[in-house]
């Protein structure tokens, strides 16, 4: 997918404009154009007939369920570019705890069709290239009471740590006194459990003696 800003809007399209279209040929409709009963026809020419009829049938089958899973990938991302245009506008900092079935209500699907189509997904940004299950994150709670979503926090801790001093590293209570100050509510557990995940060693390991 493809998502592009054009003035004060964000435009959704599908990146398939190299993949050829499928198409059924024309020689097998002619076939099926051709007078369908005719008193000398033989047995072996019904049984061409029906055959390719299934072979029709399950060929428009396909084709409509291509269509139909492309349509499904533009609503998807229009709801998530709904759901996420501050990210869009601001950064990460600003992206939104958003859920599948949030996006599944939105769109009047079942939450099992939105996570197959958003599954190996990507779309290309204004601000980078994206997964599109990155944009489905669970929230944590910040002082006003709002939420904000964990992968911005994750980014906060990662810059955190980026731009500490060497030789006196951030613990995670310090990590956690500069997030409530930031009116981030969150446990120094959840602070161990993000950092773990990022492959942040504890503090202790990343102090650099001079």
């Amino acid at each position: 997918l493809i998502v592009e800003r054009v003035d004060e809007e964000y435009v959704v399209m599908l990146n398939d404009r190299n993949v050829p279209r499928l198409r059924i040929s024309s020689a097998y409709e002619s076939v099926m154009a051709s007078p369908k009963k005719r008193a000398d026809a033989t047995t072996e020419e019904k049984e061409t007939r029906e055959y390719i009829q299934g072979k029709l049938a399950s060929a428009k089958w396909l084709i409509q369920t291509i269509e139909q899973r492309r349509r499904t990938m533009i609503k998807v991302m229009n709801c998530i570019v709904r759901e996420q245009r501050e990210f869009f506008d601001r950064g990460i900092a600003f992206l939104r705890p958003l859920t599948l079935a949030a996006v599944a209500r939105q769109i009047d699907m079942h939450e099992s069709t939105v996570s197959r189509v958003c599954s190996g997904k990507y779309v290309q940004t204004p601000r980078g290239v994206f997964e599109l299950k990155f944009f489905f994150t669970n929230g944590v709670n910040s002082v006003n009471g709002e939420q904000v979503a964990a992968e911005a926090v994750k980014r906060r801790i990662k810059r955190l740590v980026q731009n500490e001093d060497p030789a006196n590293p951030l613990s995670d209570d310090a990590i956690v006194r500069v997030l409530h100050a930031e009116n981030v509510d969150i446990a120094r557990r959840t602070v161990a459990k993000y950092r773990e995940a990022l492959a942040i060693l504890p503090s202790s390991q990343r102090k650099r003696y001079f």
